[in-house]
């Protein structure tokens, strides 16, 4: 992996989990295998297609609330927790083509930054969706410099925004450091046990157990929209591919929550293999719509921008 300069894996993380994101938006809540069956071989092109109510290369939620966080960090110099939930607010109140249904419920429901996410689990006791994981990347490329305690605490505090089950935000830590592992030139597949030591206690048993080598998507006890089969299944389509397009198509494959399991993929597997393996026929489509915020639409080259910036914050 040292042949990638650091700059080529920040943007690898930041354009590969969109691209991941458009990519797979199409085939969510599908079957297994339906990727594949539509583009048996690599390089087929066509497969930014378009479906299921989304546009060629139109990204989802993923990525639209990924460029807010990643916005937020940028403008306020830092994490301001209040400023990055505003944003999530005026997003969520502007008509969002798609919205996770726990995250609608904390961002619309009129209760304090500092509480809603809280609030919202007392009375649901439902909190462990992959929403905040699937908007990790940019964060995990800005806080990367400050180090694993650094980096696994901020995402917890961005994941408790929206999410007020710890598992949600255990896994969006896990998240963080693989990627900081990465963006150092390390392997994050060989990093795992050493992050799970830094998991809280009270979740450090069940991330290992979905972590671990032998696991396979099949032996998840959840839907893949929830955090530990997200987080773990692409970390399974890491470990059993050998490029990015592959672990992306892994990912798709998979079927169920296939826009935001391929997100996750995406960034990690562009942290590792860098923007360079990023196919151009599927970036060139990308486009992000920025619902509440005056009609913006993102490419990949202003997402290269925000990446550059993400990881250049502390020179």
């Amino acid at each position: 992996m040292d042949s990638h300069t650091r700059a080529e894996r920040a943007l690898g993380t930041v354009l590969g989990s969109a691209v991941g994101d458009a990519l797979g938006a199409p085939f969510e809540f599908g079957p297994e295998g339906a990727f594949s069956a539509r583009f048996p071989v690599p390089d087929h092109g066509g497969e930014m297609c378009g479906g299921g109510g989304w546009d060629p290369g139109e990204a989802t939620d993923d990525t639209q609330m990924a460029v807010l966080v990643a916005e937020s960090l940028l403008e306020c110099g830092g994490l301001q927790l209040p400023d990055m939930f505003g944003r999530f607010r005026r997003w969520a109140n502007s008509d969002p083509k798609d919205i996770g249904l726990q995250t609608e419920a904390v961002l619309t429901g009129g209760d304090p930054w500092d509480l809603a996410a809280a609030l919202h689990f007392q009375t649901s006791q439902r909190g462990a969706g992959n929403g905040a994981l699937m908007r990790a990347a940019p964060s995990s490329v800005y806080f990367a410099h400050a180090g694993r305690d650094a980096t696994m605490n901020a995402a917890r505090r961005i994941a408790a925004l929206t999410h007020g089950d710890r598992a949600a935000w255990e896994g969006t830590a896990v998240f963080h450091e693989l990627v900081r592992v990465a963006l150092d030139g390390g392997d994050p597949l060989d990093a795992v046990a050493e992050t799970l030591r830094s998991v809280h206690p009270d979740h450090r048993e069940r991330y290992g157990v979905v972590l671990a080598p032998d696991w396979h998507p099949d032996r998840a006890t959840e839907f893949n929209g929830a955090v530990w089969p997200c987080l773990a299944s692409a970390v399974w389509a890491l470990r059993t591919t050998s490029s990015y397009e592959d672990a992306v198509r892994a990912a798709i494959d998979l079927g169920g929550d296939t826009d935001t399991v391929a997100a996750v993929t995406g960034g990690l597997a562009g942290a590792v293999y860098g923007s360079g393996a990023i196919p151009e026929r599927w970036s060139a489509a990308l486009h992000v719509p920025l619902p509440g915020f005056g009609g913006r639409v993102l490419r990949a080259a202003e997402l290269g921008e925000l990446a550059r910036r993400l990881d250049r914050q502390d020179d």
